[in-house]
Protein backbone atom coordinates (compact mmCIF):
# COMPACT_ATOMS: atom_id res chain seq x y z
CA UNK A 1 0.00 0.00 0.00
CA UNK A 2 2.92 2.35 0.68
CA UNK A 3 4.01 1.94 -2.94
CA UNK A 4 0.55 2.97 -4.16
CA UNK A 5 0.56 6.00 -1.84
CA UNK A 6 3.96 7.01 -3.21
CA UNK A 7 2.78 6.73 -6.81
CA UNK A 8 -0.18 9.00 -6.02
CA UNK A 9 1.53 11.56 -3.77
CA UNK A 10 4.92 11.85 -5.51
CA UNK A 11 4.56 10.81 -9.14
CA UNK A 12 0.95 11.75 -9.96
CA UNK A 13 0.05 14.71 -7.72
CA UNK A 14 3.50 16.04 -6.81
CA UNK A 15 2.48 16.79 -3.22
CA UNK A 16 5.89 15.61 -1.90
CA UNK A 17 9.37 15.10 -3.27
CA UNK A 18 10.75 11.58 -3.27
CA UNK A 19 13.23 12.49 -0.51
CA UNK A 20 10.43 13.86 1.67
CA UNK A 21 8.37 10.72 1.09
CA UNK A 22 11.28 8.42 1.96
CA UNK A 23 11.88 10.40 5.14
CA UNK A 24 8.23 9.77 6.01
CA UNK A 25 8.64 6.03 5.51
CA UNK A 26 11.50 6.01 8.01
CA UNK A 27 9.44 8.00 10.51
CA UNK A 28 6.35 5.80 10.14
CA UNK A 29 8.39 2.64 10.61
CA UNK A 30 9.98 4.04 13.77
CA UNK A 31 6.76 4.96 15.58
CA UNK A 32 3.78 2.81 16.64
CA UNK A 33 0.85 2.18 14.32
CA UNK A 34 0.05 0.73 10.91
CA UNK A 35 2.69 1.97 8.46
CA UNK A 36 0.39 2.47 5.46
CA UNK A 37 -2.15 4.45 7.49
CA UNK A 38 0.62 6.55 8.98
CA UNK A 39 2.02 7.25 5.51
CA UNK A 40 -1.38 8.41 4.27
CA UNK A 41 -1.51 10.83 7.22
CA UNK A 42 2.11 11.92 6.65
CA UNK A 43 1.32 12.86 3.05
CA UNK A 44 -1.54 15.06 4.26
CA UNK A 45 0.66 16.56 6.98
CA UNK A 46 3.45 17.52 4.60
CA UNK A 47 1.04 18.69 1.91
CA UNK A 48 -1.17 20.94 4.04
CA UNK A 49 -0.67 20.61 7.80
CA UNK A 50 -2.21 18.70 10.75
CA UNK A 51 -5.86 18.97 9.66
CA UNK A 52 -4.95 17.56 6.25
CA UNK A 53 -3.21 14.69 8.06
CA UNK A 54 -6.48 13.89 9.85
CA UNK A 55 -8.45 14.10 6.60
CA UNK A 56 -5.98 11.81 4.78
CA UNK A 57 -6.04 9.36 7.68
CA UNK A 58 -9.84 9.27 7.71
CA UNK A 59 -10.03 8.88 3.95
CA UNK A 60 -7.68 5.91 4.07
CA UNK A 61 -9.32 4.20 7.07
CA UNK A 62 -13.00 4.83 6.34
CA UNK A 63 -13.57 2.11 3.69
CA UNK A 64 -11.98 -0.53 5.93
CA UNK A 65 -14.07 0.63 8.90
CA UNK A 66 -17.36 0.54 6.98
CA UNK A 67 -16.65 -2.89 5.52
CA UNK A 68 -15.54 -4.32 8.88
CA UNK A 69 -18.63 -2.85 10.54
CA UNK A 70 -20.83 -4.58 7.95
CA UNK A 71 -18.98 -7.87 8.33
CA UNK A 72 -19.26 -7.68 12.12
CA UNK A 73 -23.03 -7.21 11.92
CA UNK A 74 -23.32 -10.13 9.47
CA UNK A 75 -21.15 -12.25 11.77
CA UNK A 76 -23.46 -11.67 14.75
CA UNK A 77 -26.56 -12.27 12.62
CA UNK A 78 -25.26 -15.50 11.07
CA UNK A 79 -23.50 -17.16 14.02
CA UNK A 80 -26.06 -19.97 14.21
CA UNK A 81 -26.27 -20.60 10.47
CA UNK A 82 -24.61 -23.81 9.29
CA UNK A 83 -22.79 -22.19 6.37
CA UNK A 84 -21.34 -19.43 8.55
CA UNK A 85 -20.21 -21.92 11.19
CA UNK A 86 -18.53 -23.99 8.48
CA UNK A 87 -16.88 -20.89 7.03
CA UNK A 88 -15.22 -19.92 10.29
CA UNK A 89 -14.18 -23.49 11.10
CA UNK A 90 -11.74 -23.25 8.20
CA UNK A 91 -10.88 -19.58 8.63
CA UNK A 92 -9.55 -20.25 12.14
CA UNK A 93 -6.72 -22.41 10.80
CA UNK A 94 -6.09 -19.91 8.00
CA UNK A 95 -5.60 -17.24 10.68
CA UNK A 96 -2.93 -19.47 12.26
CA UNK A 97 -1.20 -19.58 8.86
CA UNK A 98 -1.48 -15.78 8.49
CA UNK A 99 0.11 -15.05 11.87
CA UNK A 100 2.79 -17.70 11.26
CA UNK A 101 3.61 -15.96 7.99
CA UNK A 102 3.76 -12.59 9.77
CA UNK A 103 6.11 -14.09 12.38
CA UNK A 104 8.35 -15.45 9.62
CA UNK A 105 8.33 -12.10 7.80
CA UNK A 106 9.19 -10.16 10.96
CA UNK A 107 11.88 -12.66 11.89
CA UNK A 108 13.53 -12.72 8.47
CA UNK A 109 13.62 -8.92 8.38
CA UNK A 110 14.71 -8.25 11.98
CA UNK A 111 16.66 -11.20 13.40
CA UNK A 112 20.27 -11.21 12.19
CA UNK A 113 22.46 -12.26 15.13
CA UNK A 114 22.28 -14.27 18.39
CA UNK A 115 21.21 -11.24 20.44
CA UNK A 116 18.21 -10.67 18.17
CA UNK A 117 17.14 -14.32 18.49
CA UNK A 118 17.69 -14.22 22.25
CA UNK A 119 15.37 -11.22 22.67
CA UNK A 120 12.69 -12.81 20.48
CA UNK A 121 12.77 -16.16 22.28
CA UNK A 122 12.90 -14.49 25.69
CA UNK A 123 9.83 -12.41 24.79
CA UNK A 124 7.91 -15.52 23.73
CA UNK A 125 8.99 -17.40 26.86
CA UNK A 126 7.94 -14.58 29.20
CA UNK A 127 4.52 -14.41 27.55
CA UNK A 128 4.13 -18.17 27.95
CA UNK A 129 4.84 -17.62 31.65
CA UNK A 130 1.96 -15.13 31.82
CA UNK A 131 3.85 -11.83 31.80
CA UNK A 132 2.09 -8.84 30.23
CA UNK A 133 3.25 -8.06 26.67
CA UNK A 134 3.49 -4.39 27.65
CA UNK A 135 6.04 -5.29 30.31
CA UNK A 136 7.89 -7.45 27.77
CA UNK A 137 8.09 -4.54 25.31
CA UNK A 138 9.36 -2.18 28.00
CA UNK A 139 11.98 -4.70 29.07
CA UNK A 140 13.05 -5.24 25.44
CA UNK A 141 13.56 -1.49 24.98
CA UNK A 142 15.82 -1.38 28.04
CA UNK A 143 17.66 -4.52 26.94
CA UNK A 144 18.20 -3.04 23.48
CA UNK A 145 19.96 -0.01 24.97
CA UNK A 146 22.57 -2.27 26.54
CA UNK A 147 22.74 -5.07 23.95
CA UNK A 148 23.19 -2.95 20.82
CA UNK A 149 25.98 -0.63 21.87
CA UNK A 150 27.54 -0.77 18.41
CA UNK A 151 24.49 0.83 16.75
CA UNK A 152 24.92 4.40 15.60
CA UNK A 153 22.03 6.82 15.09
CA UNK A 154 20.33 6.92 11.72
CA UNK A 155 21.37 9.37 9.02
CA UNK A 156 19.67 12.69 9.53
CA UNK A 157 16.98 13.75 7.07
CA UNK A 158 17.21 16.98 5.14
CA UNK A 159 15.85 19.40 7.73
CA UNK A 160 13.39 19.62 10.62
CA UNK A 161 9.95 20.93 9.71
CA UNK A 162 9.20 22.99 12.80
CA UNK A 163 10.35 23.87 16.28
CA UNK A 164 9.92 22.71 19.86
CA UNK A 165 7.42 25.49 20.64
CA UNK A 166 5.14 24.43 17.81
CA UNK A 167 5.32 20.80 18.91
CA UNK A 168 4.54 21.79 22.51
CA UNK A 169 1.44 23.72 21.44
CA UNK A 170 0.20 20.82 19.31
CA UNK A 171 0.90 18.34 22.13
CA UNK A 172 -1.09 20.46 24.57
CA UNK A 173 -4.03 20.76 22.15
CA UNK A 174 -4.10 17.04 21.37
CA UNK A 175 -3.66 16.09 25.01
CA UNK A 176 -6.53 18.30 26.15
CA UNK A 177 -8.85 17.03 23.42
CA UNK A 178 -8.12 13.37 24.26
CA UNK A 179 -8.47 14.03 28.01
CA UNK A 180 -11.86 15.71 27.52
CA UNK A 181 -13.20 12.84 25.40
CA UNK A 182 -11.95 10.23 27.88
CA UNK A 183 -13.42 12.18 30.80
CA UNK A 184 -16.80 12.34 29.05
CA UNK A 185 -16.72 8.59 28.38
CA UNK A 186 -15.75 7.90 32.01
CA UNK A 187 -18.71 9.92 33.29
CA UNK A 188 -21.22 8.59 30.76
CA UNK A 189 -20.27 4.92 30.29
CA UNK A 190 -17.55 3.04 32.15
CA UNK A 191 -17.41 0.16 29.70
CA UNK A 192 -16.91 2.46 26.70
CA UNK A 193 -14.21 4.28 28.68
CA UNK A 194 -12.41 0.97 29.33
CA UNK A 195 -12.74 0.03 25.66
CA UNK A 196 -11.19 3.34 24.58
CA UNK A 197 -8.32 3.09 27.08
CA UNK A 198 -7.48 -0.48 26.03
CA UNK A 199 -7.40 0.42 22.33
CA UNK A 200 -5.26 3.50 22.92
CA UNK A 201 -2.86 1.50 25.05
CA UNK A 202 -2.53 -1.15 22.33
CA UNK A 203 -1.89 1.44 19.62
CA UNK A 204 0.80 3.21 21.65
CA UNK A 205 2.82 -0.01 21.98
CA UNK A 206 2.29 -1.45 18.48
CA UNK A 207 5.73 -0.77 16.99
CA UNK A 208 6.64 -2.47 13.74
CA UNK A 209 3.31 -2.27 11.88
CA UNK A 210 -0.27 -3.36 12.32
CA UNK A 211 0.47 -7.05 13.00
CA UNK A 212 2.37 -5.96 16.11
CA UNK A 213 -1.00 -5.04 17.66
CA UNK A 214 -2.23 -8.66 17.63
CA UNK A 215 -0.41 -9.95 20.73
CA UNK A 216 -1.44 -6.82 22.63
CA UNK A 217 -5.09 -7.10 21.59
CA UNK A 218 -5.11 -10.81 22.41
CA UNK A 219 -3.75 -10.12 25.89
CA UNK A 220 -6.11 -7.25 26.73
CA UNK A 221 -9.32 -8.38 25.03
CA UNK A 222 -9.17 -12.14 25.68
CA UNK A 223 -6.98 -12.73 28.72
CA UNK A 224 -7.37 -9.61 30.88
CA UNK A 225 -10.87 -8.34 30.07
CA UNK A 226 -12.54 -11.52 28.85
CA UNK A 227 -14.58 -9.56 26.32
CA UNK A 228 -14.15 -12.23 23.63
CA UNK A 229 -13.36 -15.94 23.59
CA UNK A 230 -10.13 -16.83 21.73
CA UNK A 231 -12.01 -18.42 18.83
CA UNK A 232 -14.21 -15.32 18.37
CA UNK A 233 -11.12 -13.10 18.45
CA UNK A 234 -9.61 -15.28 15.72
CA UNK A 235 -12.77 -14.83 13.65
CA UNK A 236 -12.31 -11.06 13.96
CA UNK A 237 -8.72 -11.34 12.75
CA UNK A 238 -9.92 -13.38 9.78
CA UNK A 239 -12.50 -10.73 8.88
CA UNK A 240 -9.79 -8.09 9.15
CA UNK A 241 -7.88 -9.82 6.37
CA UNK A 242 -10.64 -9.27 3.79
CA UNK A 243 -10.90 -5.53 4.39
CA UNK A 244 -8.86 -2.96 2.42
CA UNK A 245 -6.91 -1.84 5.46
CA UNK A 246 -4.58 -2.91 8.28
CA UNK A 247 -5.22 -5.91 10.52
CA UNK A 248 -5.71 -3.54 13.46
CA UNK A 249 -9.14 -2.76 11.98
CA UNK A 250 -10.06 -5.85 14.03
CA UNK A 251 -10.65 -3.22 16.73
CA UNK A 252 -13.91 -2.36 14.96
CA UNK A 253 -15.02 -5.99 15.28
CA UNK A 254 -14.05 -6.10 18.95
CA UNK A 255 -15.92 -2.88 19.70
CA UNK A 256 -19.02 -4.14 17.88
CA UNK A 257 -18.98 -7.42 19.79
CA UNK A 258 -18.64 -5.55 23.10
CA UNK A 259 -21.13 -2.69 22.61
CA UNK A 260 -22.57 -2.71 19.10
CA UNK A 261 -22.29 0.29 16.77
CA UNK A 262 -21.23 2.74 19.49
CA UNK A 263 -18.56 0.32 20.68
CA UNK A 264 -17.26 -0.10 17.13
CA UNK A 265 -16.96 3.68 16.69
CA UNK A 266 -15.23 4.18 20.05
CA UNK A 267 -12.80 1.29 19.55
CA UNK A 268 -11.87 2.36 16.02
CA UNK A 269 -11.27 6.01 16.87
CA UNK A 270 -9.33 5.05 20.00
CA UNK A 271 -7.07 2.51 18.28
CA UNK A 272 -5.94 5.10 15.72
CA UNK A 273 -5.73 8.26 17.83
CA UNK A 274 -2.39 7.72 19.65
CA UNK A 275 -0.32 6.77 16.58
CA UNK A 276 -1.79 9.63 14.52
CA UNK A 277 -1.01 12.03 17.38
CA UNK A 278 2.55 10.73 17.66
CA UNK A 279 3.04 11.21 13.92
CA UNK A 280 1.83 14.81 13.97
CA UNK A 281 3.98 15.61 17.01
CA UNK A 282 7.21 13.88 15.96
CA UNK A 283 7.33 14.81 12.28
CA UNK A 284 8.67 18.34 12.97
CA UNK A 285 11.48 17.09 15.25
CA UNK A 286 12.19 13.67 13.79
CA UNK A 287 15.67 14.72 12.64
CA UNK A 288 16.66 15.20 16.27
CA UNK A 289 15.06 11.91 17.34
CA UNK A 290 16.81 9.92 14.61
CA UNK A 291 20.07 11.34 15.92
CA UNK A 292 19.50 9.70 19.32
CA UNK A 293 21.61 6.59 19.89
CA UNK A 294 19.35 5.49 22.76
CA UNK A 295 16.26 5.73 20.54
CA UNK A 296 17.96 3.66 17.84
CA UNK A 297 19.00 0.90 20.27
CA UNK A 298 15.71 0.78 22.19
CA UNK A 299 13.70 0.56 18.96
CA UNK A 300 15.84 -2.36 17.77
CA UNK A 301 15.15 -4.21 21.01
CA UNK A 302 11.40 -3.59 20.81
CA UNK A 303 11.17 -4.77 17.20
CA UNK A 304 13.06 -7.98 17.95
CA UNK A 305 10.73 -8.69 20.88
CA UNK A 306 7.72 -8.48 18.54
CA UNK A 307 8.95 -11.56 16.68
CA UNK A 308 8.62 -13.44 19.96
CA UNK A 309 5.23 -11.88 20.69
CA UNK A 310 3.92 -12.97 17.29
CA UNK A 311 5.36 -16.46 17.81
CA UNK A 312 3.37 -16.63 21.06
CA UNK A 313 0.18 -15.55 19.24
CA UNK A 314 0.78 -18.24 16.60
CA UNK A 315 1.02 -20.91 19.32
CA UNK A 316 -2.02 -19.53 21.18
CA UNK A 317 -4.14 -19.48 18.03
CA UNK A 318 -3.01 -22.98 17.06
CA UNK A 319 -4.04 -24.32 20.45
CA UNK A 320 -7.44 -22.59 20.15
CA UNK A 321 -8.25 -24.22 16.79
CA UNK A 322 -10.13 -27.54 16.59
CA UNK A 323 -7.79 -29.61 14.40
CA UNK A 324 -8.48 -32.59 12.16
CA UNK A 325 -6.86 -33.93 8.99
CA UNK A 326 -8.82 -31.65 6.62
CA UNK A 327 -8.01 -28.55 8.66
CA UNK A 328 -4.35 -29.52 8.89
CA UNK A 329 -4.22 -29.81 5.09
CA UNK A 330 -5.99 -26.45 4.69
CA UNK A 331 -3.50 -24.88 7.10
CA UNK A 332 -0.53 -26.37 5.25
CA UNK A 333 -1.84 -25.16 1.87
CA UNK A 334 -2.53 -21.66 3.23
CA UNK A 335 0.82 -21.37 4.99
CA UNK A 336 2.65 -22.63 1.90
CA UNK A 337 0.88 -20.13 -0.36
CA UNK A 338 1.57 -17.21 1.99
CA UNK A 339 5.23 -18.12 2.44
CA UNK A 340 5.57 -18.18 -1.34
CA UNK A 341 4.21 -14.63 -1.55
CA UNK A 342 0.50 -15.10 -2.27
CA UNK A 343 -1.76 -12.15 -1.40
CA UNK A 344 -3.47 -12.66 1.97
CA UNK A 345 -6.91 -11.60 0.74
CA UNK A 346 -6.91 -14.27 -2.01
CA UNK A 347 -5.80 -16.96 0.43
CA UNK A 348 -8.60 -15.98 2.83
CA UNK A 349 -11.28 -15.85 0.14
CA UNK A 350 -10.24 -19.15 -1.46
CA UNK A 351 -9.92 -20.75 1.97
CA UNK A 352 -13.39 -19.49 2.86
CA UNK A 353 -14.86 -21.26 -0.17
CA UNK A 354 -13.02 -24.46 0.68
CA UNK A 355 -14.23 -24.20 4.29
CA UNK A 356 -17.88 -24.02 3.29
CA UNK A 357 -17.47 -27.08 1.05
CA UNK A 358 -15.50 -29.18 3.54
CA UNK A 359 -16.96 -28.29 6.93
Amino acid sequence: MVAYIKALAVSKEGWLSEDDFNEGVVLCQAIPGATALQMAAYVGLRASGPMAAVVSFLGFALPAFLLMLSLSALYVWGQELGGVVALFQGLKVIVVAIVLNATWGFGRRLLHNPRDFLLALLAAGLLLQGLSPFAVIGGAALAGIFLYRELAPGALPSAPHGGAASVARQALTIGLAVALVLAALYLLDGELFSLAVVMMKVDLFAFGGAFAALPLLLHEVVKVRGWLQPEVFMDGVALGQVTPGPVVITATFIGYMVRGLVGALVATVAVFTPSLSVLVLLAPVFARLRGSVLFHRATRGVLCSFVGLLLFVTLRFALSADWDVAKALLFAASAGALLRGAEIVYVVLLGAGVSVLLF
